[in-house]
Formats: C-alpha cells, structure tokens, sequence
C-alpha cells in the first residue's frame, strides 16, 4: 500500500460514539491477538516457571510507577484541559503541552534515578518468595523497564491531543506496536547469550518506542510537538491539583495486582506465571468491551457535561453501559464453559503443559466472573471525570481497594488455618494437585472487590441520576438469561462431543470449542429475539452503521426505550 495512503488513513478524523467504540474494538482486538501470540511465544519457550515469573514480576514495579505518576498526564485527566487550552489558540495549547511534557519528564527522570538505586530492597520486600538468583535478575530486569514509564508517559501525552482531533485509528494502533517489540525481544532478544532475560526486559523497551513513534508524526505535523522549557508552575499546579485525586484512582489497580503477584510468588514456582496469563486473558474481552466504550465515550461525556446537557449525559452513559452489558455477559458465560479450550488454545504449546493449563483456566474463570462489573467500572470512573467529580471515584476506588487486598490476605490467612477446605476447592475448579490452590483465593478477592466497586459507582449514579439502575434491568436479565441458557447449550454440546472428538489434538480441541460456541452463540441470538430484546437491534445497527460508514446517533435510538 502506498505509505501516503496509509498515513492519510491513520490521520482520518472519525466522531460519533458507536462508530469510535466498534473502531477502537476492532483495532484493540487486533492488539489483544498479538498481546496474546506474545503470550503463547512466552508459554511455549519458558511454560510456568521461574524466567517467566521473574518476568511478569519485574513488570509490576515500572506499572505501578507509571500509574503513580504517568496517570498525570493519561488522557482522562488531560482532555478536558486541552480542550479548554484549545480554545484559547494554537500558541496556548502549544505552551500547556509543553508545560506537561517538561513538567512530567522531570519528575519521571527524578523518580526513576531514585527507584533505580532501590531496586534491589524493594524486589527483597515484594518478592520473598523468589530465590536469590532470581533477585539479582530481577534487579537488573527492573531497571531496564524503568524506561517504559517514561515513553508510555509521553506517548499518553500526545494520546490526549490525538483524541481530541478525533485520530481514534493512531490511537488505536499503537498498543499493537508496542507487543510487537515485545514480541522482537522474545524472537531475536532473548536469545543472545549475553543478554538472556534482559533481553524480554528490552523488548518492552522497544514496544513504548514504537507505541509513542507511531504518534509522534501527526503531533509533529499538527505543529503541536512540545518542546523542553522550564515548566509554569502555576499553570502545572493547576493541573496536579486536580489531577491527583485521579493519578490516586487510576492507581488503586496496579497497587491492588502488585500485592496479588507479590502473594502469588510466595507459592510454588509458576503460580505468578499462571496468575498473570489469566489476567491477560481476561484483559482481552475486558480491553474490548468495556475499555473501548469508554475511550470512545469519554470526550463526547465531557463534551455534554460542559454545555450542561445533563439528561444527554446520562443518556449516554445508559447507552454504553447497556452494550457493555450486552456484551460482557454472554462472554462471562462462554469464556467459564471454554476456559480450558481458551487456555489450551492460546497457551498450549511446547513448555507450557496440561497442568499449567489447568491451573491458568481456573484462575481465568474466577477473574471473568466479574468482567461486567469491570467494564461498567471502568466507564462510570470516566464519567466521573467528565463531570469534575474526582473525589467519588477516589473514595470508592481506594475503599474497593483495602477492601481487595485485606479479602485477599483474609482468606489466605484463614486457608493456611484450615479454615477453607482447600482440597474441595481445588476440585470444584478442577485443578487438584496442580501447583497451589491458594493462587484461587487471590483471583477470588480479586472478582469480589471490582463487583463490589462497580455495585458503589452504580449506587452512585442512582443517587446522582435517579432513576439509573432501574433503566439497566431489562438489558440485564434479557442478556443474563440468554447468556445462561446459551452457557448450558455449549455446554452440553461440549459433552456430546467429547465422546468423538479428541482434546489431546489442537484440531480435535478446535473443533469441540468452534462446533460448540456457534451452538451457544445461536441459542444466544435466538433466546434474545423470542424476549425482542432492543440491545440485539442496537447492536446491529451500530455495526451495520460503521460497516457502510454511516453515524448513528449516540444518545438516542432503539434502546432508549428499554
């Protein structure tokens, strides 16, 4: 393709919140494939021991360290400001990116240089369980990453402009840039001698180089490329002030998966292995469903909130909640029926064996349970932000995360007190002798805390918009009971298979999966039109619309009835 059309094709503008949020789908689909040929390269060459939980160990720290101070400059917290910078002229929105782009890169340098000499006791604290081998590895993996934070940090900077013009498509592809570095440190990195693990550390590296390169044009070309300069204090306080309460929200997620991988690595090795590709896994329909609606959504919310439409508002919010609703349920359902076929699938190649695969599947099908909740989470905090209310988000975030953590250590606690009959556990969820049930408790702890965070931020909302809840039930129980039915379909028709196809081949385990989800997916579509659900007609408009680029109009239509 000529390199001219495909930079015009990047720099398409594109309005309009259905068509933003199926095109964001789309393209974040195809970042979540390569973040999972990432995965399975990752399961083939190491399986579920130790280079691979030093791996996904050493990722914490430089997450957390970018939730911590990066979610400064996240485009949630930024649109509004550029927004109103926009408005002023070119030279105003010039200087405020220019401010945050000196102000972050500053403070990110200062941090880093101090973690860099502390690596070493905060990887003693977080990782007891590990050996000392794997602490000096860990270290210097660790500081490596510590780039990432850095890059991810002004890439998310020009992120914020390159929403605000409406390039959803730049935005949209830069995650998939970013595993394909990763993927080059695995293929090519990796396996230099001298390099070994550090060589995946690397890759990370690579990947936030071309996740902020694949942007950096249009900014450029835009005449927007900030430049250093010593920061307006004031102008940056501005934004910090607010900021904060946010920066703390966004990070309750990463503190709350640090201390779960840390419990994780006190147990045998692989649990944290086992416990982060189940989270991947999860992340896949979560990155789809929920974090794309509320991308898209997002600065159209600020949009109506500031010109005061708040019954379009709401309106808005009830449109994407329904769909992510629509959506997340019947995935929940299928993803628990198929969670060994998903894992074995995906996951299931040389190192990576039929244990790992049981023990990942399990914890997979915990974490999905609360997928629903996490997707209308995940979009209610954003509306939160759009209406300036940071201080909500940040009680409920922080309370849902003390709350997490201390179920976590609570049950663990109670476990290791014979309390909890492990041993049924670990039949229940079929994985009897495989590493450590406990890893079960923390993905429990875990679903309990994000459904009890997506319950406040929905009582809430009924408080604040009454009546809320109550316009949800209908798409609820219609997407619930088609769902359940559906799951109970594939289910059985995974029994009636079992006894023709064989799970020991990745054809015959295929072929149970595909023969078995179109049942379910049939049953599905068929239960949803004998209760004439409107969310089905909805959801096929939208697409039909973006199929034959035509807009649909967001805060009206079929579902408002519902």
């Amino acid at each position: 393709m000529n390199p001219r059309r495909v930079l015009d094709l990047l720099h398409t503008e594109i309005r309009g919140l259905h068509e933003a949020a199926y095109l964001l789908a789309f393209f974040t689909l195809g970042s979540q494939v390569f973040a999972l040929v990432r995965d399975r390269l990752l399961a083939h060459t190491f399986g579920a021991g130790e280079t691979l939980d030093m791996f996904y160990a050493a990722f914490r720290i430089p997450d957390t360290m970018y939730a911590l101070l990066a979610s400064l400059v996240s485009l949630f917290v930024l649109i509004p400001f550029i927004e109103a910078a926009q408005k002023k002229g070119e030279n105003s929105l010039r200087d405020f990116l220019s401010n945050m782009f000196s102000f972050f890169s500053i403070s990110l340098v200062v941090l880093s240089v101090v973690i860099w000499f502390f690596v070493p006791n905060i990887v003693a604290v977080l990782y007891k369980g590990f050996s000392p081998q794997m602490h000096d590895e860990l270290v210097v993996m660790v500081r490596i990453l510590l780039f990432q934070p850095l890059l991810l940090g002004v890439s998310n900077l020009f992120a914020a402009y390159v929403q605000v013009k409406g390039r959803f498509l730049l935005y949209a592809v830069a995650p998939i840039l970013y595993n394909v570095g990763i993927i080059i440190g695995i293929l090519f990195l990796y396996p230099i001698p001298w390099l070994g693990s550090a060589g995946l550390a690397l890759g990370v590296v690579l990947g936030a180089m071309l996740h902020l390169g694949v942007q950096t044009p249009y900014v450029v070309a835009s005449g927007m490329l900030p430049r250093f300069q010593k920061p307006d204090w004031a102008e940056v306080l501005k934004v910090v002030r607010i900021s904060i309460p946010r920066t703390v929200t966004l990070s309750t997620q990463q503190i709350v998966i640090l201390v779960m991988v840390s419990l994780a690595s006190l147990y045998a090795s692989g649990s944290v292995t086992s416990f982060s590709f189940a989270w991947n896994l999860q992340a896949v329909p979560l990155a789809i469903i929920g974090v794309s609606y509320s991308v898209a959504a997002f600065p159209k919310l600020a949009h109506l909130f500031a010109k005061n439409e708040h019954q379009e508002f709401k309106n808005l919010i009830l449109v994407a909640i329904r769909q992510i609703l629509f959506w997340a349920l019947p995935t929940t359902i299928f993803f628990i029926v198929f969670r060994a076929h998903i894992v074995r699938l995906i996951l299931g190649s040389g190192e990576f064996n039929w244990a790992e695969t049981r023990m990942t599947a399990a914890i997979l099908a915990l974490f999905v349970v609360s997928l629903a909740a996490q997707g209308c989470m995940v979009l209610l905090v954003r509306a939160c932000y759009a209406a300036g209310k940071t201080k909500v988000p940040l009680v409920i975030n922080v309370t849902s995360m003390l709350f997490t953590i201390a179920l976590a250590f609570g049950l663990l606690h109670v476990a290791t007190a014979g309390m909890i009959n492990l041993t049924s556990l670990g039949n229940v969820m079929r994985v009897e002798g495989v590493l450590s049930t406990e890893v079960l408790l923390i993905a429990i702890a875990y679903s309990l805390g994000a459904i009890g965070n997506a319950l406040l931020l929905l009582w809430y909302f009924e408080r604040t918009y009454a009546p809320f809840v109550s316009e949800l039930w209908t798409t609820f129980w219609h997407a619930l009971l088609a769902s359940l039915v559906a799951g109970f379909g594939a289910y059985m028709t995974l029994s009636l298979l079992g006894d023709i196809l064989s799970i020991t081949t990745f054809t015959g385990l295929l072929s149970q999966a595909v023969v078995a989800g179109v049942t379910g997916v049939c049953i599905w579509s068929v239960v949803l039109v004998m209760l004439g659900d409107k969310d089905l007609e909805a959801a096929w408009i939208a697409l039909h619309a973006r199929l034959t680029k035509k807009r649909v109009e967001e805060t009206r239509g079929p579902i408002e009835g519902n």
